[in-house]
């Protein structure tokens, strides 16, 4: 099989990617955001939060990232077999996916992650052309540079909770329970702020991903005879030694459950996502692509993964609708331990209503506008 043709395999990875960015991305949508920066008091949500960080928050979003790199290469050979020219049919989709992630972060959800994407597929351009093994030393970089940025955040969030001025509570959340123009202009206050922390939070990991996604289709990663799934089932053991502890370090200092007093250890445990994340990423894409060739996957959740822009989108337009004063006005009526639930359903639910609307039309909602913008 070759990795530039489309894979049913890279369909069911980003598919599990958006079930797990859902999981994280629900609290924020659900809660006022102290309920969610702070740690919960309840001991079935301290162990929902623990889960969330230490399982879901950025191992997702690395595999996500990593399907885009990989699809860099898939948009270079389809622009070469119709004779067009790749430089503008991608700055194009990345004018795009900009357009869309505006939209979208100011009527559906301010964590948006395609701004995001559109800005760091800039730096992508820029090594395009290295070998794999260049673009994978580039990856590796990134881990010490995402360390860096989360130590920034460290040194910020302590400045804002010791900050006897700045109310958490203040800082937005609340109004995301109102009615859609109310939530509106909340998630308008907060995206300024939001998309800042994303970049310090994600775009490290984020540009790193797309760096292996493209050197994965530079070495038909998703071939049977694939050398380097074949390495990451080597490196099994050693993954599993780094990426659990690490990912419960960091996952027990963000719940608070390490001492404020130790403040090196909370410091190195926040700041440990930045290693702990990427190993079980790896982990998770190994156990999904043996997955994909061990189970049958229902058709409706391949075309939820193949159609991954409308999918996404389609979860916060179902948890705004859950959640907001303009649906069904659930904002702040569950905790953690509730919530993870929820969002796998909400997750489900979107990806099969894309799925049947692709069934029926082809393709998802969003996907014909992104392709019209493109010029593909």
């Amino acid at each position: 099989m070759n990795t530039l043709q489309r894979s049913s395999e890279v369909d069911i990875v980003r598919m599990a990617a958006l079930i797990g960015i859902c999981v994280v991305n629900v609290p924020f949508m659900a809660l006022p955001v102290e309920s969610v920066f702070i740690p919960p008091d309840g001991f079935y949500d301290k162990i929902a939060a623990f889960l969330v960080e230490g399982f879901f928050q950025l191992k997702f979003f690395i595999l996500f990232s990593f399907i885009f790199g990989w699809g860099m290469a898939v948009q270079s050979r389809s622009a070469e077999s119709k004779g067009q020219s790749f430089s503008r049919r991608y700055f194009r989709r990345l004018a795009g996916l900009a357009i869309i992630g505006v939209g979208h972060a100011l009527l559906v959800f301010s964590g948006d992650i395609l701004v995001l994407y559109a800005l760091l597929g800039l730096f992508l351009w820029l090594i395009k052309d290295y070998s794999p093994r260049n673009l994978m030393k580039f990856a590796a970089w990134m881990l010490p540079l995402s360390m860096i940025f989360l130590t920034i955040i460290a040194v910020l969030i302590d400045a804002v909770m010791t900050d006897a001025t700045v109310s958490v509570a203040a800082v937005g959340g609340a109004t995301l329970g109102g009615g859609f123009l109310e939530a509106t202009e909340a998630r308008l206050s907060d995206w300024p702020v939001t998309l800042g922390f994303l970049v310090l939070l994600q775009g490290p990991l984020a540009l790193g991903a797309f760096a292996a996604g493209l050197a994965a289709a530079k070495t038909d990663f998703f071939s049977q005879k694939s050398e380097g799934l074949n390495l990451i089932q080597q490196r099994l053991p050693l993954l599993v030694i780094v990426s659990l502890p690490l990912n419960a370090l960091y996952a027990a200092v963000v719940g608070g459950l390490v001492p404020g007093h130790y403040e090196v250890l909370n410091l190195l445990g926040f700041v440990s996502i930045a290693i702990g994340a990427p190993a079980l990423s790896l982990i998770y894409l190994y156990v999904f692509i043996r997955l994909s060739r061990a189970a049958k996957v229902p058709r409706l959740l391949v075309l939820a993964g193949q159609n991954s822009l409308s999918s996404y989108v389609a979860q916060g337009v179902l948890a705004g609708f859950v959640f907001g004063a303009y649906g069904l006005g659930l904002f702040h009526s569950f905790g953690h331990a509730a919530l993870l639930p929820v969002s796998l359903v909400i997750a489900l639910a979107a990806m099969m209503l894309v799925g049947v609307f692709a069934k029926i039309f082809g393709r998802g909602p969003l996907e014909p506008i992104l392709r019209k913008i493109s010029g593909s």
